[in-house]
């Protein structure tokens, strides 16, 4: 059975001259023409379709809105505007990356759509019977759905975690087993880089947890166990005054966001007493403030001559074989006062404690 549109051309030769205009326009004005026009719409709404799907997800990229007003049209070209655009460069980046991925699968989603449309609206204008098709690929639609059910998860989780914004590329991530830097973020799988340098393909629906280090602000903290005899005041304050020269440093007093806290005792054994202090920090800065507030904490406990625990206790095993005098007693005095002396030699001078 021939389509329509070429039965519609007459066989005949008294009912239809070649070597006549009329006829000629008479039969594109069918089924050509409108062809040519549903071809012709369609790639034009996918152009406009695809235009504004750009054109939205790159002002989102680039943190302006796309639709302002004239008065507030100008204040991204502002010096005061643009140091708000370049306020976090993480977080804008992460933005960026979220914004065109999400506009990839718009434009995929739209070229489909428009795409199997027209292709459907032409064949139903050459004659055939679409019916067939549309029951092919509704049947398609669910043996995929079913089949590939895995897949169809990962994107879902994908998608959800690009909306909630969860992380991006540049956040330092923890998945469980996983613990790195996001390199690149995709409905399907996201790339984290661990620490070793091994680049981990992680499936988005099979992350159950995200804990993201690197979202908002970090806070710096460090442990510091001390003798139990120590002064726990005057330990706070040393500590406090390491961690105000740590905020007062001209590089990384910028990344403070709060003055520094210096807990009470947050655990006490025989051996040590535990303390905190902690420095609220912009993001993805709490491990260098956190390096500098440790040699800042013990370069102050050094001065102050106050030992970290353990520092103090030593032990001195004495294995020699028994030394006799010349009548062949133990020469136990002596073995005594060299074990002393070999304690007080290891003692660190000036080491408050118990004699």
């Amino acid at each position: 059975m021939l389509p329509t549109f070429l039965t519609e051309i007459p066989s005949d030769p008294d009912g239809f001259d070649a070597s006549n205009p009329d006829d000629w326009l008479t039969w594109f004005v069918g089924v050509p023409l409108r062809v040519i026009l549903i071809v012709a719409i369609g790639s034009i709404a996918l152009a406009l379709l695809r235009r504004v799907i750009r054109r939205v997800t790159d002002h989102i990229a680039d943190g302006t809105p796309s639709l302002r007003s004239a008065r507030l049209k100008g204040l991204g070209q502002t010096e005061v505007g643009s140091a708000l655009l370049r306020a976090n460069p993480l977080a804008n980046a992460r933005r960026a990356a979220r914004a065109r991925t999400i506009g990839s699968v718009l434009r995929s989603a739209a070229n489909i759509i428009i795409g199997t449309t027209v292709v459907l609206m032409v064949l139903a204008e050459l004659g055939l019977n679409i019916g067939p098709f549309l029951a092919s690929a509704g049947i398609a639609g669910v043996a995929l759905g079913f089949g590939a059910q895995s897949l169809v998860k990962d994107f879902l989780s994908g998608t959800f975690m690009l909306l909630e914004d969860q992380y991006g590329v540049g956040d330092v991530v923890d998945f469980g087993e996983v613990v790195g830097t996001v390199e690149e973020v995709a409905l399907r799988v996201t790339k984290v880089r661990a620490g070793d340098g091994t680049l981990w393909y992680v499936r988005n629906g099979e992350i159950l947890r995200t804990g993201n280090l690197t979202q908002e602000w970090g806070r710096a903290v460090v442990e510091v166990r001390v003798a139990y005899w120590a002064d726990v005041a005057q330990v706070r304050s040393v500590l406090l005054q390491a961690a105000e020269g740590v905020r007062a440093d001209p590089v990384l007093g910028v990344s403070v966001m709060e003055p520094p806290e210096v807990l009470g005792i947050e655990e006490l054994t025989a051996e040590a007493m535990l303390l905190k202090v902690q420095i609220k920090t912009q993001a993805a800065q709490q491990w260098e403030v956190g390096r500098a507030l440790r040699a800042a904490v013990r370069e102050a406990l050094e001065d102050a001559r106050i030992p970290l625990a353990g520092a103090q206790q030593v032990v001195v095993l004495d294995h020699s074989p028994a030394e006799r005098d010349d009548d062949g007693s133990r020469s136990a005095g002596r073995s005594a006062a060299r074990g002393a002396a070999a304690a007080a030699a290891v003692r660190k001078p000036g080491a408050a404690g118990p004699a």
